[in-house]
């Protein structure tokens, strides 16, 4: 009973609700802090095979010798016929698989997302394991035109002079099925989205073709990416890009042994992200774990492999980067090898890591480890809602930022709380009167407000992705200077056309909140750099309180100390507001399309494109999570500038 009258007291404490802005920064702090620390060695750990059966690297692999000769016979047919007609082209192709005693087929495909039209055909052969029965496959890929744009040579006629290799061979217990797409992005999309059976109804943006041939389910898929010309080029690294859609990953362990096999068999270095130079220090691990969270948090594929990771299908793509001795045939046997062990496996991958993050090719850290850094940060948002929620059921009911005489002479009038316990064993606490009162909450408009900004969300997440890319930069323009602007009139609206009380704007704030660290706190399971992400940008808004329009009258003075209740300071307020505006969604996009490099133009139509043909959720949480939280925060913020 003790215990009880103690907490009881202590919950009408001032103290309590002074405390969680503090505690909130004291979160983002620490989910930064958290983040910082996972490239030391005692957060993290070395990668390992869990998978024995997978075996990598104790086969021999016999790829090469007179398989040479053929290499650089297709890889000249290769570019003999790239300099034909898409269909001619495509003729050619299917000719060459099924000359290898494939079963070979094609497939058209368009989307069209934002005015442009994107089309193309698949080709694909399918090669019948000796000892499998057709229930089980695995995809070798070779995109005509790799993530750049450039024409994939070499990776093409290595795909067709391995197709030839592997039908030779009695071991294998998987059907091997032979996949030259388009193009590297929406090629792959469309051949495995037809595969699964999720595009055979055609609609605007998307008609695919069907498949007229298809094998068993698919236990994985490796993509080679080597655009040498036609007379070959020597590489000195792989880079493997394992990054899917919306933040997706494959097994780790298929990641694991691809690298065990280049790096420990074949003798050839690998990279992650792009960084040719790793020295597996502190700093070089911290940039690939950033690399890894930009890249995740886009959402957009990285290359032939990222289609498949949302079929639940584990996909790399092995990329060919820099200038040095190793060639086509090592190149060979790595792939070779992989899909030896690949061929080895029971059942679908799943002993290893599907959520992880990588900080260099041997050492990685698991969910366990990373997950509470955007949790903790997600939390901020709730404690502070918490907080609001509590306040807005308390006295005395005034404007949003002001305090009128009569709440002055309210003030005044204090009384003694004791914290803790009786008035004999606790602490007295001397409060204002006022600060004890209950009022009832109304929270009609709160609710009604709160539907209405994030209804209103879909606005421009409708026109972004679905507008002609010649209307994107006017329509940008238009929404950033609207988006600045309504947060003002949202505020005028509520305070001088409804006398909406500062109780009411707390709760309405309280619930966006609320909204916002449960969503993101969910996200982070899904796509962790993606909630951390949006979780460090959106922080500000858990300390947006209405701005001070400048010194009150003597009669009009609250305490001189400040709690979550008051209004900001002057000079807070200004430096509050310019954090607020520099945190906003389109400042965001302005600095990513400015840090890519690519322009605003292009950033908007690979957003739509995301967003059209390969289904990224990057935008919906930008727009429709994000956004109207900054709308709302921005309400409370100048709320008290445009009271009367």
């Amino acid at each position: 009973m003790a215990l009880s009258s103690r907490l009881l007291t202590l919950r009408r404490s001032p103290i309590l609700l002074r405390l969680p802005p503090y505690l909130s920064a004291l979160c983002v702090l620490a989910g930064v802090i958290w983040l910082l620390l996972l490239p030391l060695d005692e957060y993290s750990r070395l990668t390992y095979i869990s998978e024995n059966a997978i075996l990598p690297g104790q086969v021999f692999t016999y790829f090469g010798g007179s398989e040479h000769n053929v290499f650089r016979a297709l890889r000249q047919e290769v570019f003999t016929i790239s300099n034909y007609s898409p269909e001619d082209r495509v003729d050619a192709l299917q000719n060459i698989i099924k000359d290898f005693g494939l079963k070979a087929a094609r497939q058209p495909y368009t989307f069209r997302v934002a005015g442009e039209t994107i089309s193309g055909t698949n080709v694909y052969g399918v090669l019948q394991g000796p000892r499998a029965d057709a229930t089980e496959a695995m995809v070798l890929i070779a995109a005509w035109r790799n993530v750049d744009n450039e024409i994939n040579y070499s990776g093409v006629a290595l795909a067709l002079s391995l197709a030839r290799y592997f039908q030779r061979w009695s071991i294998w217990s998987k059907d091997i099925i032979l996949l030259i797409p388009e193009d590297s992005i929406y090629g792959s999309e469309a051949w495995v989205s037809a595969y699964h059976s999720t595009a055979s109804t055609p609609t605007y943006a998307r008609n695919i073709s069907a498949l007229p041939i298809k094998s068993g389910a698919l236990q994985g898929a490796v993509a080679l990416d080597y655009p040498a010309g036609p007379w070959g080029q020597r590489f000195d690294k792989l880079d493997v890009l394992y990054d899917g859609i919306n933040g997706a990953l494959p097994n780790l362990d298929l990641l694991n042994t691809a690298v065990n096999i280049a790096h420990g068999q074949m003798g050839i270095d690998c990279t992650l992200h792009g960084m040719n130079e790793h020295a597996d220090k502190y700093k070089d691990r911290l940039e690939c774990i950033g690399r890894g969270i930009v890249s995740q948090a886009a959402g957009h594929a990285t290359g032939p492999h990222s289609a498949f990771m949302p079929y639940h299908v584990d996909a790399i793509t092995l990329r060919t980067i820099g200038d040095g001795w190793h060639d086509e045939i090592s190149l060979g046997r790595v792939t070779e090898s992989v899909f030896r062990s690949i061929n080895n496996l029971l059942e679908h991958l799943h002993q290893s890591f599907f959520f992880y993050i990588l900080m260099s090719k041997l050492r990685f850290v698991s969910i366990g480890s990373y997950l509470p850094a955007a949790m903790i940060i997600a939390g901020s948002f709730t404690i502070n809602a918490l907080a609001l929620w509590v306040l807005s059921g308390r006295g005395p009911v005034e404007a949003p930022g002001n305090t009128t005489p009569s709440t002055s002479e309210k003030l005044k009038e204090k009384v003694a709380v004791s914290v803790g316990g009786d008035n004999d064993s606790g602490v007295v606490v001397v409060l204002p009167k006022a600060e004890l009162e209950s009022v009832e909450r109304k929270l009609a408009l709160p609710a009604i407000v709160l539907l209405a900004v994030h209804l209103l969300s879909f606005v421009p997440l409708y026109l972004l992705t679905s507008l002609h890319q010649k209307h994107h930069l006017w329509v940008f323009s238009l929404l950033t200077a609207t988006t600045y602007l309504l947060p003002l009139l949202t505020s005028a609206v509520l305070v001088r056309g409804f006398h909406t009380t500062s109780q009411q704007l707390q709760a309405v704030q309280s619930f966006s909140l609320l909204f916002l660290g449960a969503v993101l706190s969910t996200w982070a399971t899904i796509n962790f750099s993606l909630a951390l992400v949006i979780g460090l940008l959106a922080s500000p808004l858990s300390f947006a309180r209405p701005f001070a329009t400048g010194a009150k009258k003597p009669s009009e003075k609250i305490q001189k100390k400040q709690d979550i209740t008051s209004p900001l300071p002057l000079i807070a307020s200004v430096l509050s507001t310019a954090v607020y505006l520099l945190v906003s969604p389109p400042s965001a996009l302005y600095a990513l399309s400015w840090a890519s490099g690519k322009g605003l133009g292009a950033t908007l139509l690979e957003v739509a494109k995301g967003w059209v043909a390969q289904g990224v959720w990057s935008s919906l949480v930008v727009w429709c999570v994000w956004w109207p939280a900054w709308v709302i925060g921005g309400t409370v913020l100048f709320s008290g500038l445009v009271r009367g």
